[in-house]
């Protein structure tokens, strides 16, 4: 039981009750990341928007993105979005749990294209001291083909995991079931 008080599906009413019939259409459940945020019906839905963003993401791949939630989240020490992104690169990308340990080991091997890695060094590297970010790390990434805006929404993805992290972690959210 997380530490706040959450709203069920069966007791949700009006903007709540829809956000939960949007999320049951698209995953078939209301997991315990969006019970969280039931307390704050227009979050919930910054958080969806924000979730549909990067679903959709023209460059970034899904596997490189559940690759920054499983770093960032393995410094805050998050298990429920350590194990949540992990079970998505296993079923959804066909990664190997071995796989998955290895990148937390060492970013170099991520189961990624070279330039991924690249820009998920430098944006792991952003969160962890965002001062140590200068023009030769954005410059390399350039040269990679990366666009400005690539950077950006990558590290915006990072720190929005690191705001997430600290929720999940504060409230004592628990695995679903």
């Amino acid at each position: 039981m997380p530490l706040i008080q959450t709203i069920s599906r069966q007791e949700a009413t009006g903007e709540l009750k829809k956000l939960y019939e949007a999320i049951v259409s698209m995953r078939g459940s209301v997991g315990n990341n969006a019970l969280l945020f039931s307390v704050s019906p227009e979050l919930l839905r910054q958080q969806m928007e924000f979730i549909k963003y990067y679903m959709n993401h023209p460059t970034l791949s899904m596997p490189f993105l559940a690759s920054i939630r499983i770093l960032v989240s393995s410094t805050n020490d998050c298990q429920f979005c350590i194990d949540f992104n992990t079970t998505m690169l296993i079923n959804m990308a066909g990664w190997t749990f071995e796989q998955v340990q290895a990148m937390r080991e060492n970013i170099d091997n991520a189961n990624l294209a070279p330039r991924e890695i690249a820009l998920l060094r430098i944006t792991i590297k952003a969160i962890h001291d965002a001062h140590a970010i200068d023009t030769e790390d954005l410059d390399t990434l350039r040269a990679m083909q990366w666009s400005d805006q690539d950077i950006l929404d990558a590290i915006n993805h990072a720190s929005r995991m690191l705001a997430t992290d600290i929720i999940f972690n504060t409230f004592k959210i628990e695995k679903d079931m």
